[in-house]
């Protein structure tokens, strides 16, 4: 199969099988609240020791400043989050995950783990292993399309800071 086909052909297939068996919510184990997918999602591109800022983060998730503010005001009210100011520069918010928001990043998940095995008994145990096997090698290569990602990220950092000093 050509390239071309093969991107449409993946692109096509992954909206179906996310919204096929990703959650709606997420319960918190210990509280029994329901936090919703979009708040999942924050926590996932949080840390509890690389501090965030929340302009990135905003513009990473393509929302505005103050909308990802009320996000994270929630998020801080149910002790998920935390803000810090920058040490740097005073006017910047940094976000980072509270002990509580880390146990429910790690106890979370996207996908329904009920739906994806429900989703996996429709196919034969040979199919099954083909898909699996696939995905597998798909999510390798999207491993080192972050990693490839990354380096370029780096290397032009590296460029800003080296023409302001």
């Amino acid at each position: 199969m050509k390239l071309a086909l093969a991107s449409r052909v993946l692109m096509d297939c992954y909206p179906r099988i996310f919204f096929a068996c990703h959650r709606r919510h997420v319960r918190d184990s210990v509280t029994r609240e329901l936090v919703s997918s979009h708040q999942a999602s924050i926590l996932d591109h949080l840390d509890d020791v690389e501090p965030t800022s929340m302009t990135k983060l905003a513009m990473h998730m393509g929302v505005t400043a103050s909308t990802m503010s009320l996000a994270i005001d929630r998020l801080e009210s149910r002790s998920y989050v935390v803000r810090e100011r920058d040490k740097a520069d005073a006017r910047k918010v940094q976000l980072r995950l509270t002990r509580h928001g880390v146990r429910l990043k790690e106890s979370q998940s996207v996908l329904d783990p009920s739906v994806v095995r429900s989703m996996l008994k429709r196919l034969s145990p040979a199919k099954r292993d083909r898909a699996l096997h696939g995905l597998a090698l798909l999510a390798a290569a999207a491993t080192e399309e972050m990693h490839h990602r990354g380096s370029k990220n780096a290397w032009r950092n590296r460029r800003v800071e080296a023409s302001s000093a």
